[in-house]
């Protein structure tokens, strides 16, 4: 679940950690990774090999942290948001035959804690992507430790086609999701179309969604006309009502059936509901 911390700064925050090295220089700055990719694609990369980012981060085209004791490092997401990733102390640095900067940088494990968690707002100079640590970023969320290693409740659930790949890989998922009757809803975030279907009979949730997984169209009619790669990019996956497995279909089917009304799926303009 994710919480709102409007009253909290990331200066505050910082002022809390023990031990923090920040405090004895002023030789700092924030810095916000964001490239042509979206998010969740940069967001994920990040998470499955880490050595590839800490590698985007140590190589530049220009001295951007000449002279710098510390950089505070942040993945940028949609608008003006940033994700925390972390504190690196800068080491040195060298000009190689490339003409390209590189940089020797410390992870600092103080601030794991808030590693991948913490939502600032970056402030309305997006594209100034390194700015001195003078000013202050209010923090907008602070996300559940554990991330997709937890199941988080039904009721939170929100997915990207990737993360759905990769949630029916681990064992808390499938057992959540296993013996489960469900209505769920598939939303299109390039044009908020929505797909809202139904697990119930012996499908039930995780076998509903693993054919998801596997073909991307879950043999839907309008679905099958879309392109895999647009699925894989734009397609998220939420559940609106969960069931046990001994509820009688019928339900389900009138639940599915208020949802497409109330969410006017049937309707080209709004939705990819054939029936």
């Amino acid at each position: 679940m994710l919480s709102n911390q409007s009253s909290l700064t990331f200066k505050k925050l910082m002022s809390l950690i023990n031990d923090n090295p920040l405090n004895g220089t002023t030789k700092i700055k924030y810095v916000r990774h964001k490239d042509n990719r979206e998010f969740c694609d940069l967001f994920e990369d990040a998470l499955s090999n880490i050595n590839n980012l800490e590698e985007y981060q140590r190589i530049q085209s220009r001295n951007v942290f000449k002279g710098l004791d510390y950089i505070i490092s942040f993945l940028g997401t949609e608008k003006k948001k940033a994700l925390f990733w972390g504190v690196f102390k800068v080491k040195n640095e060298t000009y190689n035959s490339d003409n390209l900067y590189e940089y020797d940088l410390e992870e600092m494990p103080q601030f794991n804690e808030f590693k991948f968690r913490l939502v600032v707002d970056w402030g309305d100079a997006t594209l100034a992507w390194h700015q001195h640590y003078t000013s202050d970023k209010n923090i907008l969320e602070i996300y559940p430790v554990g991330g997709l290693d937890k199941f988080p409740g039904y009721e939170y659930v929100n997915l990207s086609w990737k993360q759905l790949t990769q949630v029916l890989e681990k064992e808390v998922w499938r057992t959540a999701l296993q013996n489960q009757k469900a209505v769920y809803l598939i939303t299109d975030t390039s044009n908020g179309k929505k797909y809202v279907g139904s697990a119930y009979a012996k499908t039930m949730l995780l076998n509903r969604w693993g054919n998801y997984a596997k073909n991307r169209h879950g043999g839907n009619i309008q679905l099958e006309q879309i392109p895999k790669e647009h699925i894989e990019k734009n397609f998220r996956y939420s559940i609106l009502d969960i069931f046990k497995s001994t509820t009688d279909d019928n339900i389900i089917l009138h639940r599915e059936s208020w949802w497409k009304n109330i969410l006017l799926s049937r309707h080209a303009e709004f939705g990819y509901n054939s029936n």
